[in-house]
C-alpha cells in the first residue's frame, strides 16, 4: 500500500508541472489575414490579388493584429462612385435654321453679347454691335461662323463663338385630332407621337396614314405617310376623315 500510495503521488506531481510549464509558455505570432474584397471587385471592377498576411510580433496580442491589419488595408472607395460619363448626344450638326428656333449664342468672354436670341420671321437674330445675322437655312456652325467674322470686322479682335439651339421651332397638326394647334417640337418625334401629344384621333380620324408638310429653303413638300415617320421642326401634320 504505501508504494502504490506513493507511485500515485509522484504521477500527480508529474501531470502538475507539465500543466504549469504549459501556461507560463509564451504565445506564438498571431497571424491576421485581411478578407477577400469580393463586393469591392464586384462593384468597381477591380482586379483581386491575394492579400499578404499581416504578423504580428510576440506580445502584440490580438487588438494590435486587428489595429495592424485595419492600418494596412486600402481606403475603401466612396459609396456610389461611379466613372464620369460623356454629356447627351445632340443632333444639331446637320439641322438647318429657320424661323422660331430660339438659340443660345455665346460669346466667350463677352457677357453682353452672350444671351438667348429667336430667329425671327425674317429669318435673322439680332445682336448688339452687328445687329440683324440671317440665320434662316444656316446649321448653328455656320451662323457662328458668321457672327465670328463680323465681330472681328472692327469689333473684337478673336472672338469665338458658340451657337446651340436652345428650343426648336414648333410643329403644327390640324384635322381630325382632340386638339388641332401648334406645339413645341421634341426631337426623335414621330406622326404617332405628334398625334398624341394632341389628343389622340377623333372618332372620324382615318388612323391608318396622314398628310405631312415639310418646308425647307427649297420650298414645300407634301406627302402621304404612315404613322411611324419622323417629324421635323416646322412641319404640318394633317390627319384626315375616314368614310366609313
Amino acid at each position: 500500500m504505501p508504494v502504490a500510495r506513493a507511485f500515485r503521488w509522484s504521477i500527480l506531481a508529474a501531470s502538475a508541472a507539465l500543466t504549469l510549464g504549459g501556461c507560463m509558455q509564451t504565445a506564438g505570432p498571431v497571424a491576421m489575414v485581411q478578407p477577400r474584397p469580393d463586393l469591392d471587385a464586384m462593384a468597381y471592377g477591380q482586379p483581386y490579388s491575394a492579400p499578404q498576411p499581416v504578423v504580428v510580433a510576440d506580445g502584440g496580442g490580438a487588438i494590435g493584429a486587428l489595429r495592424n491589419s485595419f492600418a494596412s488595408a486600402p481606403a475603401p472607395m466612396p459609396v456610389g462612385y461611379a466613372a464620369p460619363m460623356a454629356g447627351p448626344v445632340r443632333y444639331d450638326a446637320s439641322y438647318h435654321l429657320d424661323a422660331g428656333d430660339k438659340l443660345r449664342v455665346v460669346v466667350y468672354g463677352q457677357e453682353g453679347l452672350t444671351n438667348s436670341y429667336a430667329i425671327d420671321a425674317g429669318g435673322s437674330i439680332t445682336m448688339p454691335l452687328i445687329g440683324a445675322v440671317p440665320a434662316r437655312g444656316r446649321t448653328t456652325a455656320g451662323l457662328a461662323g458668321e457672327i465670328g467674322a463680323r465681330l472681328r470686322n472692327g469689333y473684337i479682335r478673336e472672338p469665338s463663338v458658340a451657337v446651340e439651339i436652345d428650343t426648336y421651332r414648333p410643329f403644327f397638326i390640324l384635322g381630325e385630332v382632340s386638339a388641332p394647334g401648334q406645339y413645341p417640337y421634341v426631337p426623335n418625334m414621330t406622326v404617332e407621337s405628334a398625334v398624341a401629344i394632341a389628343g389622340g384621333f377623333s372618332p372620324r380620324a382615318k388612323r391608318d396614314v396622314v398628310t405631312v408638310t415639310h418646308t425647307e429653303a427649297g420650298g414645300a413638300m407634301r406627302a402621304v405617310v404612315p404613322l411611324g415617320t419622323p417629324l421635323a421642326p416646322g412641319d404640318t401634320v394633317f390627319v384626315g376623315e375616314r368614310w366609313f
